[in-house]
C-alpha cells in the first residue's frame, strides 16, 4: 500500500488535520483518492468508472471476497430476476454465450472477471465501524476493524457508500421461537431444498425470495407452506414475448405511471388469473407506483404460483404464535411444521455506522442496460 501514506503504533499530529490522528496502536493511513465501501457490484462499478477517468480508489469490503452476499448468503438455483442487458456493470457486457438470465455461478464468475479486466484489488476483511467528516479538517475519517479486532483508520477527502440495501438480514421476533425445537434460518442461510425433502416447511415471507424458496422446496419433494402476511404483487416474469421489467420501462418513456400499471394488471391477470383466489392479495396501489412510494419490489413468478394453484404450496395467513414443532395463525388454524424459513429480508447497515449525513451513490439498473449513478442528499 505504498500509494498511502502510513502512520503505525504512535500518535501523530499532521497540519493537514489539524489534531491528533489517532490512537497508540492504531493504524492511520490517508487515502488521496476515494474510499468507497463495498465490494459488491456497486463497488465494483463505481471504482472502474473512476479508473476509466484515471482516478484511482480504495475499497473497502468486511468479508473475504467480492460480492459476498451473492457468494456467501444465496441459494443454490437462484438467478437473475432480471434480463442480463439490465445488469451488467459499465464497460463490460455479459458473455454473449450466457442466457438471458444468468444463474448465480455465472453472475459471480462476471463480477470476478470485471474485478480482474479493470485490476481492482479490494482490501478484504475490514469492517467499517464508523466514518465520519471531521469539520476541523475537512476530510472524511472511517475506522475499521480487522479479523483480530485490529483498529485501522482511513482518512480522506471522498467517501463513497456502496454496501446496498441489503446487508444485514431482518430477523424478526416472534412469539414463542426459542420454544419451536427445530430449525428456524434465514433465507442468507438456505442453500438447497434437498436438506429438507419430506419435511413440512414453513416459509415466512412472499416476496421474491420466499416465492423462490417455497418452488425450490417443492421441487425437492419437501412439504411447503407459505406465509403471505402483507399484500403483493405477482406479476409474470415475461409479458408479449418481452421481460416484464423491460417492458415497463420501455412503456415508461411513453405514457404515466398509473397507466402503465393499469397495463400490467390486465396482463397479469390475464396469464395468471385472479391471485386474490389463492390469498395473494394486491395492494391498493399498481407495482409500479407502490414501488416508488415504498420501494416495495413486485414478486416475477418464475413457477410459484403454477405449484400454490395445485395446492402443492399451500397459502397460510400472519403468524399469532410458534409453539414446540408447530404453529398457530391469526385465523386460529394450528399446523405442525420441521422447519420455519424467514424469508423476511434485509436491511441497510449504512445507519450504524456512518456518523452524518452525505451525498451517497446508489447504483440502479434502468433503461438501456446502464448503470445510472444517482445523487440523494
Amino acid at each position: 500500500m505504498d500509494y498511502y501514506k502510513e502512520v503505525e503504533g504512535k500518535r501523530v499530529h499532521d497540519h493537514r488535520f489539524g489534531k491528533n490522528t489517532m490512537s497508540t496502536l492504531a493504524r492511520c493511513i490517508w487515502v488521496p483518492c476515494p474510499v468507497i465501501i463495498g465490494a459488491g457490484p456497486s463497488g465494483l462499478a463505481v471504482a472502474a468508472c473512476l479508473k476509466e477517468r484515471g482516478i484511482p480508489s480504495l475499497i473497502l469490503e468486511k468479508a473475504n471476497c467480492i460480492a459476498s452476499l451473492w457468494k456467501l448468503k444465496t441459494y443454490d438455483r437462484l438467478r437473475l430476476h432480471l434480463p442480463k442487458q439490465f445488469c451488467e456493470l459499465p464497460f463490460m457486457p455479459f458473455p454473449a454465450n450466457f442466457p438471458t438470465y444468468p444463474t448465480k455461478t455465472q453472475f459471480v464468475a462476471y463480477l470476478e472477471s470485471y474485478k480482474n479486466r479493470f485490476g481492482l484489488d479490494p482490501v478484504f476483511n475490514k469492517t467499517v465501524v464508523s466514518a465520519e467528516f471531521d469539520d476541523q479538517c475537512g476530510f472524511w475519517r472511517i475506522k475499521t476493524l480487522g479479523l483480530k479486532q485490529e483498529e485501522t483508520e482511513y482518512v480522506s477527502q471522498w467517501l463513497i457508500v456502496a454496501t446496498g440495501e441489503n446487508a444485514d438480514e431482518v430477523v424478526p421476533h416472534i412469539d414463542g421461537m426459542d420454544d419451536f425445537g427445530g430449525p428456524i434460518l434465514h433465507t442468507s442461510s438456505y442453500k438447497s431444498g434437498q436438506l429438507f425433502r419430506g419435511k413440512d416447511v414453513l416459509v415466512v415471507g412472499c416476496g421474491n425470495s420466499g416465492m423462490e424458496v417455497s418452488l425450490d422446496l417443492c421441487n425437492s419433494n419437501a412439504r411447503p407452506s407459505l406465509v403471505v402476511r402483507d399484500s403483493v404483487h405477482v406479476l409474470p416474469q415475461e409479458m408479449l414475448g418481452k421481460s416484464t421489467f423491460g417492458l415497463s420501462m420501455w412503456l415508461l418513456k411513453w405514457f404515466p405511471m398509473r397507466l402503465v400499471d393499469r397495463f400490467l394488471l390486465l396482463v397479469s391477470r390475464f396469464m395468471l388469473g385472479d391471485t386474490e383466489k389463492f390469498g395473494l392479495h394486491r395492494p391498493e396501489f399498481g407495482p409500479l407506483e407502490l414501488k416508488s412510494r415504498s420501494g416495495k419490489t413486485p414478486v416475477l413468478d418464475v413457477g410459484t404460483l403454477a405449484k400454490i394453484k395445485s395446492g402443492n404450496i399451500k397459502v397460510c395467513l400472519g403468524i399469532k404464535r410458534i409453539t414446540h414443532r408447530a404453529v398457530e395463525f391469526v385465523d386460529g388454524k394450528k399446523e405442525n411444521f420441521d422447519a420455519i424459513i424467514l424469508a423476511t429480508g434485509y436491511k441497510s447497515n449504512v445507519p450504524q455506522w456512518l456518523k452524518r449525513k452525505m451525498v451517497c451513490l446508489r447504483r440502479h439498473f434502468q433503461e438501456g442496460g446502464k448503470v445510472n449513478v444517482g445523487c440523494t442528499p
